[in-house]
């Protein structure tokens, strides 16, 4: 039970790390992401085959993540002059390109086979039945550092200024912020985190293959920003943590239902998680922590209306 549980929050660190980058993205800054798996796949195949060919798990990581950023910056610049509809577009068929390539490169990614024996972070340093947690606590630090940046981050001017282009890009213009800069440069940053994501990924399974990364890594990251509430890097980790142990809670539900066979319960356990997200959305539509906005006053006919403003 405890290995399991290990693994859980495992995969909700790994989450959380996607969500960040998402939040960064398309929380603070508006610009849709359904690229996600495809740039997660680009990290977790950098960080492989630069830790196979014995570079070492650190440089691996920020190859990952240099790549990664490499990349969402060449997206942002080409979709300078698309709409928030085409931008999503646009990353939902680079990151599909990224699939393919992948799938079928078999001369550097082995196509279907995938890539087995992938380094470890820190691998001997304890007993290898005590490595999942030491793997858990490093990727605990890796998660808390990016929030804790990202955190100064949207305090800085430059949060505040893609928060602006956020709201209206078209009046933070005017005030003399350079829009096209800020938006390529809070994407390339999302997705060096993505990177980092993918690092963590391939070192923790220790073998990736193609199947591995589907679009449903994109519904999990969108679940936990907007479970999380859109632009709140503190509701985001409450939200990849909601989200996590939904989907893998609901795999218990077969001691209820153990008439069903597998398609059954699989069938079933999607109906539970899906209805869960409806109420959800219903009736926190806000998500779990959001973004803080400051509030002023303002008195209408002797009435005190408070107004949010970013």
């Amino acid at each position: 039970m405890t290995a399991y549980l290990v693994t859980i929050l495992i995969l909700v660190g790994i989450v959380a790390i996607l969500g960040l980058a998402l939040n960064l993205q398309w929380g603070l800054c508006g610009m849709v992401n359904f690229g996600i798996a495809g740039f997660f796949a680009l990290g977790a195949y950098t960080a492989a085959l630069i830790a196979l060919g014995g570079a070492g798990t650190l440089l691996a990581t920020l190859a990952a993540a240099i790549v990664c950023a490499a990349a969402c910056a060449a997206v942002a610049v080409i979709s300078l002059r698309l709409s928030d509809e085409y931008l999503a577009i646009l990353t939902l068929g680079f990151g599909e390109v990224i699939r393919l390539v992948v799938l079928n490169e078999e001369w550097i990614t082995q196509g279907s086979l995938g890539l087995p024996g992938i380094p470890r972070p820190l691998w001997g340093l304890v007993p290898e039945h005590s490595y999942e947690v030491l793997f858990l606590a490093l990727l605990a630090l890796v998660v808390l550092g990016l929030f804790g940046a990202l955190e100064i981050l949207l305090r800085s001017p430059f949060g505040r200024a893609i928060r602006a282009v956020r709201e209206d890009d078209v009046v933070a213009a005017t005030l003399g912020k350079n829009v096209t800069m800020l938006r390529v440069k809070a994407f390339a940053l999302g997705g060096a985190i993505i990177g980092v994501a993918g690092a963590f990924h391939a070192f923790y399974l220790t073998y990736i293959d193609p199947s591995q990364f589907s679009a449903i890594i994109t519904a999990y990251t969108f679940m936990a920003v907007i479970a999380g509430g859109r632009g709140s890097n503190r509701g985001l980790l409450l939200g990849a943590a909601t989200i996590m142990v939904l989907i893998e809670g609901s795999r218990f539900l077969k001691d209820l239902f153990n008439v069903l066979d597998a398609t059954q319960l699989a069938a079933i356990r999607l109906i539970f998680i899906g209805l869960g997200l409806i109420v959800f959305l219903i009736y926190r539509p806000q998500g779990l922590l959001p973004e803080y906005r400051l509030k002023t006053k303002s008195f209408e006919q002797g009435t005190p209306v408070r107004k949010g403003t970013t």
